[in-house]
Order: C-alpha cells, then sequence, then structure tokens
C-alpha cells in the first residue's frame, strides 16, 4: 500500500491507484467518467464543417457490459478510499447516468440528489432529429444510508441570494479564457468541466482542509478549484498528456487566504443551547418580561428555563405557540428581550452569545 501524498495527481489506471491507496482516505470523490457516448460517424454543422465531439479512445467500450464492469470496478475503489462519512459526486449525459446510478445503488451506496445542469449555452442539435440536449445530471450520495455527510446548507443558500439552492443548476459550459489549450492551439481536453461547477460542488459539501479525490482528473478542474478554495485533492489520469496539462494548471492557481475560506455553517452544525444556559448564567434574570412579536404577547422567564403565560407554562417554543394560537413555534427567534439602550431584541442574540463563548 503507497503512502498517502496530497495535492499530487497520480498517473494510472484509476482502479488500480484507487485500491492501492489507505482506505478512507477521501472526504469526497468527484467523478466525471467516460461517458460512453456511442457516437457513430462524424457529425457536421449545416455548413459542413465538421464538430469537435467526443470521440477520443478512453470513451469507446465494445458493449454496455463492458461499461457496467468498467463502472462497477471504479466504483468499487472509489467505495474503498471513501471515509465513513465520505461523499460522491458523479457527472454524466443520458447516455450513461442511469447505468451509473444504478450500480452505485448496488453497491451500496445512498442517493442524495439528482442534480441537473443546465446549460446556458448548450451546443445545438445539427441534424435537428432530436431535442437539443442541454443538461447533464449529477448524482450526489452517501457511502450508505447512515454516512454523516457534509452539507452546508446555509452557505449554498447565501451563495443563492438568500433563497434555498435548487437542484437545478443553470451554469455555462467551459468556453473562452477558462478553455484549455494545447501547443496546437486546440482544447486540451474534449470534456473540460466549468470552474463554476466545481465550485458549487466543494462549497456544498466539503469543509476546508477536506481531501477530494477525482479519479478521471482530466485537465485538472477539480484541482484547480480545490486549490483555490484550501482543500486537498488526489487527482488519477491514466493519460499522461492530461496529467501534463493539469500540472501545469495547478501549479498556476493561488490559494485564497484561511480566512476567506470558511463557508457559512448550517444551524444545525451549530453546539445546541438550551435555553435553560441562558437563564443560569444571567443573561435573562428570572422574572424577566418577554414579548412576542405583537405587544399583548407576552411571558415571564422562570427559574427552570420555561415560561408563563396568564393561563398556561412550557418551553419558549410551546409557549410560542400558545399565544398565537399554532401548533408549532421557533421561540428562539419570536421572543424578545428588552435591550439596556431601549429597543427589543430576539433572545437568539443571547444563544449566539452562548455559542461564541463555545467555539
Amino acid at each position: 500500500m503507497s503512502v498517502l501524498k496530497l495535492d499530487q495527481i497520480i498517473e494510472g489506471d484509476c482502479v488500480e491507484r484507487m485500491r492501492a491507496l489507505p482506505a478512507g482516505c477521501a472526504d469526497l470523490v468527484f467523478a466525471d467518467p467516460p461517458y460512453n457516448m456511442q457516437l457513430r460517424g462524424e457529425l457536421h454543422r449545416p455548413d459542413q464543417s465538421k464538430v469537435d465531439a467526443v470521440d477520443d479512445h478512453w470513451d469507446q467500450f465494445g458493449s454496455f457490459a463492458a461499461y457496467d464492469k468498467f463502472t462497477r470496478d471504479w466504483l468499487g475503489a472509489a467505495r474503498h478510499v471513501l471515509s465513513d462519512n465520505g461523499a460522491i459526486w458523479v457527472i454524466g449525459s443520458y447516455h450513461n447516468i442511469f447505468r451509473v446510478g444504478a450500480i452505485l445503488q448496488d453497491l451500496g451506496f445512498w442517493i442524495l440528489n439528482d442534480v441537473v445542469w443546465r446549460k446556458s449555452n448548450p451546443m445545438p442539435n445539427f441534424k435537428g432529429r432530436r431535442f437539443t440536449n442541454a443538461h447533464e445530471t449529477l448524482i450526489w450520495a452517501g457511502k450508505n444510508q447512515e454516512t454523516k455527510y457534509t452539507f452546508n446548507y446555509e452557505a449554498m443558500k447565501a451563495l443563492n441570494d438568500e433563497l434555498q439552492m435548487r437542484s437545478d443548476w443553470t451554469l455555462p459550459i467551459c468556453t473562452g479564457h477558462e478553455r484549455i489549450k494545447g501547443a496546437d492551439g486546440q482544447k486540451a481536453h474534449s470534456t473540460q468541466k466549468p470552474e463554476s461547477l466545481l465550485h458549487r460542488v466543494i462549497v456544498s459539501s466539503t469543509k476546508p482542509g477536506d481531501v477530494i479525490l477525482d479519479p478521471f482528473f482530466g485537465s485538472g478542474t477539480t484541482g484547480a478549484v480545490a486549490k483555490r478554495l484550501g482543500r486537498h485533492f488526489i487527482g488519477i489520469e491514466r493519460e499522461k498528456t492530461y496529467a501534463d496539462v493539469a500540472r501545469a494548471r495547478v501549479a498556476e492557481v493561488e490559494p485564497a487566504d484561511s480566512d476567506v475560506i470558511e463557508v457559512t455553517k448550517s444551524k444545525r452544525a451549530e453546539p445546541r443551547i438550551p435555553f435553560g444556559w441562558v437563564v443560569e448564567r444571567g443573561l435573562l434574570p428570572v422574572g424577566t418580561v418577554l414579548q412576542g412579536t405583537r405587544k399583548h404577547q407576552t411571558a415571564k422567564v422562570r427559574a427552570d428555563g420555561t415560561l408563563v403565560t396568564a393561563n398556561a407554562s412550557g418551553s419558549i417554543h410551546q409557549m410560542g405557540a400558545h399565544v398565537q394560537g399554532l401548533d408549532a413555534c421557533n421561540g428562539w427567534t419570536f421572543w424578545q428581550f428588552q435591550l439596556p439602550g431601549g429597543g427589543l431584541a430576539p433572545i437568539d442574540v443571547l444563544r449566539q452569545q452562548l455559542r461564541s463563548g463555545l467555539s
């Protein structure tokens, strides 16, 4: 078994190389495997110019059975390198993603979401015999059903202008200055993914310092974005030409400062603070009158961290629901206390003070 080296590009067959790595060494796997496009003949535009389609030798398989065996082998090796709480992203098109999804489930992975990458600038359908193929599909899955995977919900919400991030992402394909070119001026890799796509994947499902393994490293998009965002990477690539391109690309990336790679933490990940702690630490003295969103909604703080109203007592959540005639309520944001200088503030402010002391 080889010694684990981070931020390295390993040349060779991804199945063999992953099996040789230490078990559980990766927090996330991002895989952009061959799609098995099944192209037959050349594709031309209306002006008879040839379309630069994906016809590389590495995307060609003799049969669906051969592709399925390849998929099962590399997914099994990916399962070996994933930590117990690790997750995997696999991207594909209609040519392969359904076969990949079935094999993922057969191997025990637990699908969390499928995400549609809607291309804002897709290649047209030149023959006019099918719909324009304007999207690709990503499958996000945990190692198993019990996996405590990372999901930075609040960060995704912030990235989406304070709206929940949906499972359909509209992003452009890789073009212009972002497209890596070879010495001949042609694109260095036929299926280079945009950095914006990897940015969203990495910010959503990793933490700074996590290890991301990409078994089909290609031109190095995963490594470039991971390095910029303060994550480690392991890239595996069997084509030396691509590996050389990726090394040069990643070497030019400057990591962002440590104070900006942190993402907004999920509220679920924060330490649990009982309301009783606020009371016993004197942040809200016993007998303090709290006010709801309307002036007539009031309750007093009791010594045990419960609240009492004119006709009932209970937790901050129960009493918040009670005075509003509702079934449930978030008492932390509903109840407010009087500030020393006047004005009201939600009691959640006091909870955050206690959390700051724990960090």
